[in-house]
């Protein structure tokens, strides 16, 4: 099949990244700091904005982390429309109600508040506000997002995803349990607060997991084909961030330093892939959270180091420097001994972190649509190190299961 052909993908790949220089990659401002989240009030009061719809969910509801940005919007006689109905996997059906949410209550802008579902949510839904006639499905891919949302402001409340930086918003159909992703500039937040104090509260689990998932996105761009001067370092310095800082943050939730430095390091993660993509990791993830409701930094760390074993001397090179980023391997001397050691080091810090080796959830029977949906989406996007075959990618699922 033509999406398994290296040349073909490789040909692929080649155009898009001679396309994508043409495209507007420009980040998100950033609103830094312990409290930087109520600056969100002035930026709305800048624009005039009245009204805006607050997409989050209701774990953040009840826990009272939105209180704060409210009780300051309604201070500045803002109105605020909040939307907490938000999936841990997004499905079209939520972003059409938070869609219709947004009309009903006459807003202006939308803030997204929370991880990578609510980020998704706002963007799916900010994507069919501006293109009313367009489907979430139409929209589905690369680029297919014809106008900008209304004005996106993202506000994180893990240190991993990355959403608030990206252009991708990962949506769910739950007809076909297909997790796919639209991709466009369009729906780049156009300002993000990181504000370490809305993190101190995680659980552990939450913190190791989409800590993970920040360093897969890392690294899935910096071995990739697609990088540029600034994704490498972008990668580097996250790589560097959350080796120093996740497990501090894993241990002792209440360091705000650990905090900031791993909300930093997810937004220089987001900031890499976003440009240079990720790889097969996140097929095989997004699979998985579609047909099990996998959590995708769960899936992501899990996944990280059996894909990182199968690209073997090809990602070597990348990932023995890497490993120099994270304070690895400093007295081995071979790429790839320095990477091996890499690899080894993220599955003992994924062990002390109580992260599981393998998946109970794989079915037998769904292998066959599990690998050919995730060669769909990988093949022939993501510039990866090594193309994936069918029978590569069903090795890699099955070396998954319990």
């Amino acid at each position: 099949m033509y999406r398994n052909n290296k040349v073909f993908c490789r040909a692929y790949q080649f155009f898009l990244r001679i396309g994508s220089m043409v495209l507007d990659w420009s980040e998100p401002e950033l609103l830094k700091g312990e409290n930087s989240v109520l600056k969100i009030s002035d930026i709305l009061k800048s624009k005039n904005i009245k009204s805006v719809l607050l997409v989050t969910d209701n774990g953040l509801r009840n826990l009272g982390l939105i209180d704060g940005l409210v009780n300051k919007l309604e201070e500045d006689k803002i109105n605020v429309a909040v939307f907490s109905d938000v999936q841990p996997n997004p499905t079209i059906e939520n972003v059409e109600n938070a869609k219709d949410f947004y009309f009903e209550n006459k807003c202006q802008a939308i803030i997204a508040f929370g991880g990578g579902s609510p980020m998704d949510c706002a963007k799916g839904a900010g994507a069919r506000i501006s293109n009313p006639t367009r489907s979430i499905n139409s929209m589905r891919g690369l680029f297919h997002v014809r106008k900008r949302p209304p004005l996106l402001i993202a506000v994180p409340t893990t240190a991993g995803t990355g959403s608030e930086t990206t252009i991708a918003a990962v949506i769910t159909d739950s007809e076909t349990h297909e997790k796919s992703a639209i991709n466009s500039t369009k729906i780049r937040p156009l300002y993000a607060a990181l504000d370490p104090v809305l993190t101190t509260g995680l659980p552990q689990k939450i913190t190791s997991t989409t800590g993970l998932d920040a360093l897969t996105h890392a690294v899935e761009a910096y071995i990739g084909g697609s990088n540029t001067s600034g994704t490498r370092r972008n990668a580097e310095k996250a790589v560097k961030l959350i080796f120093e800082n996740l497990e501090t943050a894993y241990n002792d939730g209440k360091n705000l330093e650990a905090r900031n430095n791993m909300l930093l390091g997810s937004f220089c993660a987001g900031v890499a892939f976003t440009r240079a993509y990720v790889g097969y990791v996140h097929c095989i993830a997004h699979q998985l959270g579609g047909f099990y409701g996998v959590p995708h930094g769960l899936a992501n760390a899990v996944i990280l180091p059996y894909v990182l074993e199968y690209y073997g001397e090809k990602a070597h090179k990348s990932l023995a420097r890497l490993a120099g980023f994270a304070g690895i391997g400093k007295d081995l001397k071979t790429d790839k001994e320095k990477a091996e050691a890499f690899i080894a080091e993220i599955k003992a810090m994924e062990r002390r972190m109580e992260i599981p080796e393998k998946f109970e959830q794989i079915k037998e029977e769904d292998i066959p649509v599990i690998v050919e949906r995730a060669l769909k989406e990988g093949n022939p996007l993501y510039p990866v190190p090594k193309i994936m075959t069918p029978e590569d990618c069903e090795k890699v699922v099955r070396s998954l299961m319990a």
